[in-house]
């Protein structure tokens, strides 16, 4: 019998090349909004269309961060970012052991989940006069209070990671023969990393926020601080400067976690090639 023409044009026919890679946005792209935030806020002071006492232009703010680098800026810098070092180590590991025993055993779930997620809604600000009480007014409160802040988006990631897995992988490991150690290790942990590693970052900048009400707290060093005593003494370029630092080194952390992440998973063939 003949063979069919379409078929053999069909078979014969290279197969169609694949499309280009999704690119990348440039580097560069995420400087438009806040360069363009900075020249707005400049004009709108310099043409008097906003108070400059309450909005100083972003000029005199960088003149500001000039004279305070000569006067202990770094020692209060080096305090906030130790703080929030030790607090969100502190606050991470715990998180990291609960919520694996969280989602991996359903009866953990039952009965730590309920409580954990009625405490996760107190405010921050709440925790600060039982913390003055219980530790009086020295670190420990301050770092204790940042380690709040950053264990429950960890423990939120690491608990829904694991919980999420999917069954067919650990059906396929436990036929396979794999003990239980080795079945965490080569297949939940793995398939639980990315959620996990979204929860550090969202505990790492929890913690810079929970940092400044923890430096409330009868602090003499820090951003925190300097927000205060701008806010004392009616100095707004003062604050200003002090929450564009918090937004840089927020960032700079930030950026931190997320190049680890992109080691950490670059195993894993996603739509957002980079």
């Amino acid at each position: 019998m003949a063979a069919d023409p379409d078929l053999v044009l069909t078979a014969g026919a290279e197969a169609p090349a694949p499309g280009p890679a999704r690119q990348g946005p440039s580097r560069w792209l995420g400087a438009v909004v806040p360069v363009g935030l900075v020249v707005a806020l400049e004009l709108a002071a310099r043409l008097g269309w906003v108070p400059p006492n309450l909005l100083p232009p972003p000029s005199e703010v960088l003149q500001t961060l000039w004279s305070l680098a000569g006067q202990g800026l770094a020692g209060h810098v080096a305090a906030s970012s130790l703080r929030v070092l030790a607090g969100f180590a502190a606050g991470g590991a715990a998180a990291l052991a609960v919520g694996a025993v969280v989602g991996l055993s359903r009866r953990f779930e039952g009965l730590l989940d309920p409580t954990f997620q009625a405490l996760r809604a107190i405010p921050s600000l709440a925790w600060v006069p039982l913390l003055l009480l219980w530790l009086g007014i020295d670190e420990s409160p301050k770092i204790v209070l940042i380690a709040i802040g950053a264990f429950f988006p960890v423990y939120m990631g690491v608990a829904s990671g694991f919980r999420d897995v999917d069954r067919k992988l650990v059906e396929v490991a436990r036929m396979a023969g794999l003990s239980p150690l080795a079945l965490v290790r080569r297949v939940l942990l793995p398939a639980a990393l990315p959620a996990v590693l979204t929860g550090l970052r969202n505990g790492l900048s929890l913690a810079w926020m929970f940092m400044v009400a923890a430096e409330l707290i009868a602090a003499t060093q820090g951003l925190g601080y300097l927000l205060t005593d701008g806010r004392e003494t009616s100095r707004a370029d003062i604050v200003l400067a002090a929450i564009v630092l918090l937004a840089l080194l927020g960032k700079f952390t930030d950026t931190l976690m997320q190049r680890l992440e992109h080691r950490l998973l670059a195993w894993r063939d996603t739509f957002d090639t980079r």
